[in-house]
């Protein structure tokens, strides 16, 4: 069973479940937060998970999702805020092996391009790839970049990378192919003995401050 949501169009999942696509990572932010609002001041019908995605937000866990999934369509979903909430300070170096040809795509110097990323305010739009990895939106499509062409088999822990419209801290050393800007040595993204286990969340606002500059 599939309905439009908007601009959007919602499908069942299993018996308990809606997952509701979204024409881009924007318009899923911003229904995500509407959904969170929501919940938080009671007038979300009950749910367990709500998990958002590049272009689509599931909720599982519902008691009645054919109800939700005639409302959806009706909702007012406002464009999303980047100003609202707590501020996670995320220390970074600008010593990245890309960081030259990234400052190149965007027309400026090495110095320039690590500020304009430090003065960028990111939201996590959703999490994935790796525990503790979150894809970071916030650049405008100007200062969007092309994965690398030749992926590197390992990417350390703490790495701070760029790939199209996001940015993304490595919370350990994996395979990747994103183009790498800097070092975050300070921060651990994914902790099994810390509750939770993941210092970043759906909805997360961080800033990248920079500890030098090259």
């Amino acid at each position: 069973m599939s309905a439009r949501a908007g601009n959007g169009r919602i499908h069942r999942v299993g018996r308990s479940g809606l997952l509701v696509e979204l024409a881009d990572t924007e318009a899923a932010e911003a229904l995500h937060a509407e959904i969170l609002r929501r919940r938080a001041d009671g007038t979300l019908p009950p749910v367990r998970e709500v998990i958002p995605g590049a272009r689509t937000v599931l909720l599982d866990g519902l008691h009645e999702p054919q109800r939700l999934a005639a409302e959806l369509p009706r909702w007012d979903v406002p464009p999303l805020r980047r100003d609202e909430g707590a501020v996670l300070e995320i220390p970074v170096r600008y010593d990245g092996p890309d960081l030259a040809e990234v400052a190149e795509l965007w027309g400026v110097s090495t110095e320039e391009a690590a500020r304009i990323h430090a003065g960028t305010a990111f939201r996590v739009a959703f999490c994935g790839f790796a525990p503790g990895f979150g894809y970071l939106t916030g650049l405008g499509p100007k200062h969007h970049v092309p994965r690398r062409a030749d992926p590197r088999t390992r990417v350390p822990a703490g790495a701070v990378a760029l790939a199209g419209p996001y940015t993304g801290v490595y919370p350990r050393s994996s395979p990747g192919g994103w183009q790498l800007i800097g070092t975050a040595p300070h921060t651990v993204l994914w902790d099994s003995s810390r509750t939770p286990a993941a210092l970043l969340a759906p909805g997360t606002r961080v800033r990248f401050v920079a500890e030098d500059v090259r």
